[in-house]
């Protein structure tokens, strides 16, 4: 499994800048007028962990082979975007199949770079993006609902499910995101979730895109989005997303101290996958051999067998045990061989919680 990431936003608010920013490469065009991405932009961008180069380092395998995070950026939407005002609409298929979703919001002023709306309002901007996202939801669960009721005679058993999509259209007609309908936690809601993939109950994570000054210090816009967030116990980051895309090209030395003269300790790709990954709850192991060292992004709480199936189903039904080497106590070692002979590599069974960065091979029985 990976991190899927899907960004939203209104035009001109920094999405495809971002996206570019992101993906180190100029894959989206950029420019100062509404919908300039007339394509789903869709990139799949190796996370970062300074935990797999020091595997590397150590075991000096034929190949490194780090977790992954696919972002998608879509056009721009704008208010009626559900009815199919502007272009955004027309990708918003994409990003029903995200884990997260990255809402990024214009937080900086600048006269120079047009507003949709004429003016710089993020919570504004937020209302009419989620606003967009639910009708679009809406018209999904409508057109499931419809179907299921003229099933219903042939099959009552569908009745839970007709009931809750009732419940839920409602719920969505009165602009609430489906992340906050009181039904979320039933088996009834997981199974409509499964079939329609609804946009508004995953996870959002507020992107700011401010300018320097913005960069430094908290300005009225990003102060807004937070209380905002806070309401939903969303998480916020802040970037400036067009400094981030100047320096692409720049050797990581050098990019590193440019953003540390602006007080920031980590890249806006560190800081964003480092969130998604905190939101969904997500965390990685390690397999370390001469062939292969590569890392595998499970979720938080899986047991060793689960871990296992993210490699292949197979491991995961046919498994026996797990060896499983602390990732410090790996480094302080030096080598799996070295761990063995100290009695800190262990031997563990199914009911194994795997915790975050430990080094694992896996027995089991084909």
């Amino acid at each position: 499994m990976g991190l899927s990431i899907g960004i939203v936003g209104l035009p001109n608010v920094g999405k495809s800048t971002l996206f570019n920013a992101l993906t180190k490469a100029q894959n989206a065009e950029s420019a100062n007028y509404p919908f300039c991405t007339i394509e789903p932009n869709k990139a799949v961008v190796p996370v970062p962990d300074v935990r797999l180069d020091k595997l590397e380092e150590l075991v000096n395998p034929h190949r490194v082979v780090h977790a992954t995070v696919d972002f998608c950026d879509i056009a721009g939407l704008v208010k009626g975007a559900s009815k199919g005002e502007g272009l955004g609409n027309k990708f918003l298929g994409n990003i029903r199949e995200c884990d997260a979703i990255l809402h990024v919001v214009r937080c900086f002023e600048n006269d120079d770079v047009v507003h949709v709306d004429g003016s710089v309002d993020p919570i504004r901007d937020i209302e009419i993006i989620e606003a967009e996202l639910i009708m679009a939801d809406a018209q999904s669960v409508e057109n499931r609902l419809e179907r299921m009721k003229k099933q219903l005679k042939g099959d009552k058993k569908l009745q839970p499910k007709v009931d809750c999509c009732a419940a839920l259209l409602e719920h969505l007609g009165g602009l609430n995101l489906a992340s906050s309908f009181d039904q979320r936690d039933t088996d009834v809601f997981a199974e409509i979730d499964k079939e329609l993939h609804l946009i508004t109950v995953k996870r959002m994570i507020y992107c700011c895109n401010v300018d320097d000054e913005g960069l430094l210090e908290d300005n009225k816009h990003v102060q807004a989005v937070r209380e905002f967030a806070a309401k939903t116990s969303s998480q916020v980051v802040k970037i400036n997303a067009r400094m981030e895309e100047e320096l692409i090209g720049l050797e990581d030395e050098e990019y590193t101290e440019f953003l540390e003269s602006y007080g920031v300790t980590e890249s806006g790709l560190d800081l964003i996958i480092r969130t998604g990954f905190t939101t969904l709850g997500l965390i990685c192991y390690f397999t370390a051999g001469v062939q292969e060292v590569r890392a595998w992004t499970i979720h938080d709480g899986d047991t060793a067998p689960q871990a296992a199936g993210v490699i292949h189903t197979d491991f995961e039904r046919g498994f026996i045990r797990a060896e499983v080497i602390a990732y410090n106590d790996y480094v302080e070692n030096g080598s799996e061989s070295a761990c063995r002979s100290k009695g800190v590599l262990r031997v563990e069974g199914k009911d194994y919680i795997v915790k975050d960065g430990d080094v694992m091979h896996f027995l089991f029985n084909v």
